[in-house]
């Protein structure tokens, strides 16, 4: 294998995609739902607790990209030769986790504010937002772990 000096880069870019992509799924699903927790609010206060699980899953989603991250940039020293192959692995690592953070952090919006509106009416639609909201972050579970399957084969590659 190869190790040109520009190797690093998409290493890197990587990291910085796992990151920057599913924190604005993050913050899209944490923004969206805390509208629906305020307008919840003004008429139910009293529900506010229990509408706080769509926060708590979108801030679960931006762990995973920090995971992802942390471990694909342990990968990267400057001492150790670093193959354009192995670059590119991680590179499609953060960009698989990102992409299905970002996904799943607007499902959990959307989802998050309807049914949050919907439980001001109806105390019967919250069984059903938890469930709907755990399929939607399983969404960003299952870029998880492609993730770290991919960061485990990039690692131990030597160049030629």
């Amino acid at each position: 294998m190869s190790c040109p000096p520009y190797a690093p880069f998409f290493g890197f870019a990587g990291v910085a995609s796992s990151v920057c992509t599913i924190s604005i799924g993050a913050a899209y699903g944490t923004s969206k739902a805390g509208i629906g927790i305020a307008g919840l609010g003004q008429f139910r206060p009293e529900l506010i607790m229990k509408s706080l699980i769509p926060v708590v899953m979108s801030g679960i989603i931006a762990v995973y990209g920090l995971v992802v991250s942390v471990l694909i940039a342990g990968n990267l020293d400057p001492k150790i030769d670093y193959p354009l192959f192995a670059g590119f692995v991680h590179l499609g690592a953060g960009l698989a986790c990102g992409f299905t953070g970002l996904a799943a952090g607007y499902a959990i919006g959307i989802v998050g504010d309807s049914c949050v509106r919907a439980y001001v009416n109806e105390s019967k639609v919250f069984v059903a937002m938890v469930l709907i909201l755990i399929f939607a972050e399983v969404l960003g579970l299952y870029g998880l772990i492609v993730a770290l399957i991919m960061n485990t084969r990039a690692t131990g590659l030597k160049c030629l």
